[in-house]
């Protein structure tokens, strides 16, 4: 049975009669009159601040690294943050999350400080151990963002999506503008970069309203058997309490607080572990498919996706893996926007569509049948749209389906799919990438060549 527009205060699809521009718009402003613009704007440099430190280190592999793969830039930048999500969600409800917020910035500026201030003189694993501090904030960062939102409603869960979608595009950009544009060196850029982390300290201290929080933490956390989850404390919780609480401020009924000092004990620890594979199916395996699939295309095969100068907009071949990197982040930026616009209840479709994406540009790079470059430009765009929606929707459908007890953890745990995607897809990409060069030089084309050759 389908959801009404204002009982679950989404936008109507597409298609139906009252899809119009003009409900849209009235849709729009009746979110934006109803939505606390702190929370909104708090979440959004959450989501920014966490994630583009990220995108700032890949975008400077070349110049942390030299002739190294740059495979293993990726690795330090996303393994830590994969063990970080694995392990953490089983005890870091133990920590207050303003606590967390100073240890993240902290561990993030610290890591950005070793990457630029290490000389050249030293070991390039230095720098590595630098990157590695970051990684682990961002992974920490991440599933406790995702949690907090627990506390917030579904448009800071929306809000959220949208910073880390954005920060793929400010990272990059940030970068060029400060080595290109302005002239700063790798060094002094990456220097300034390390002081971004403070802010996220003042969003959550001086931006974020504290009274969803703070009402959510008054409630202490205690391991309740799943008999009785199910047979009395369901009771008490309000029908379609799972839909309202997408627009509430704050948690809803039945809510528990992760975030508090809880007594931990051995039943809490295996509790969370049963919760954590009834997770696994209907959120973590499609978040996990659709990141293995996009980030072995864009490790992989993206870098082999070439064609003819003259039948292109670029005029050398190292141009077409950023403008292909770009493409796919303005994908992902504007997919983790749409979830007040647009909700995907169906989360393999998309996995589905995005390995399908895998196929078809890994057949290209051996076949060369695509006629147009602007045809891969539009699928590698697409390509961008079905991982973000995947990623924000999934976080989407656990706020709105997973009971208000689990909800918390619930949010924290999945996070660990998509580094765990991105960590395997780095392993696979490093082998797929040499192996379709090698195949495109045997069959005549040796445009991957001429792009180490420059």
């Amino acid at each position: 049975m389908s959801r009404s527009p204002s009982s679950s205060g989404l936008l109507p699809m597409p298609g139906t009669p009252s899809s119009s521009w003009a409900v849209y718009r009235a849709r729009l402003a009746s979110i934006l009159r109803n939505a606390d613009t702190s929370v909104i704007a708090a979440f959004w440099l959450f989501g920014l601040i966490n994630n583009v430190l990220y995108v700032i280190i890949l975008s400077a592999a070349q110049d942390l690294v030299g002739n190294i793969p740059k495979g293993v830039v990726l690795l330090a930048d996303v393994m830590p943050s994969f063990l970080t999500k694995l392990v953490a969600p089983y005890f870091i409800h133990r920590i207050p999350y303003s606590v967390r917020i100073l240890i993240m910035a902290a561990l993030s500026s610290t890591g950005m400080l070793m990457i630029a201030l290490t000389p050249a003189s030293q070991p390039v694993a230095v720098k590595l151990i630098g990157v590695v501090l970051a990684s682990l904030s961002s992974g920490g960062g991440e599933l406790s963002f995702l949690g907090l939102t627990h506390y917030y409603g579904h448009m800071s869960l929306a809000a959220w999506g949208s910073g880390t979608g954005g920060a793929g595009l400010a990272g990059a950009g940030l970068y060029v503008l400060l080595t290109d544009w302005i002239g700063f060196s790798v060094k002094a850029s990456l220097f300034a970069s390390a002081f971004l982390p403070g802010l996220m300290v003042i969003s959550f201290f001086m931006i974020l309203p504290r009274g969803p929080l703070n009402q959510g933490a008054r409630k202490e956390y205690r391991p309740v058997p799943e008999q009785d989850l199910q047979e009395e404390d369901m009771e008490d919780i309000p029908t379609g309490a799972a839909s309202s609480s997408l627009l509430a401020p704050g948690p809803s009924t039945a809510s528990t607080a992760y975030s508090t000092h809880s007594e931990g004990s051995k039943g809490s620890f295996f509790l969370n572990l049963r919760r954590a594979r009834s997770l696994f199916f209907p959120y973590m395996l499609p978040l996990l498919l659709v990141y293995i699939a996009e980030y072995t295309i864009n490790q992989g095969v993206a870098p082999t996706l070439l064609f003819p100068l003259d039948s292109s907009p670029f005029s050398e071949y190292r141009a077409f893996y950023p403008f292909y990197g770009f493409l796919y982040q303005l994908g992902v930026f504007v997919s983790r926007s749409s979830t007040p616009f647009i909700r995907i209840h169906h989360l393999y479709l998309p996995s589905l569509l995005q390995v399908a994406n895998l196929v078809l540009l890994g057949l290209h790079a051996m076949l060369n049948f695509i006629p147009s470059v602007y045809i891969v430009f539009l699928v590698i765009f697409w390509e961008g749209l079905l991982g973000g929606a995947v990623y924000v929707n999934t976080f989407a459908e656990i706020m709105e389906r997973v009971p208000a007890e689990d909800r918390e953890f619930s949010l924290g745990a999945t996070s660990v799919s998509d580094s765990g995607g991105i960590c395997v897809a780095g392993l696979i990409g490093m082998v797929v990438e040499v192996w379709l060069c090698d195949w495109q030089v045997r069959h005549g084309r040796d445009w991957c060549r001429r792009i180490e050759a420059s």
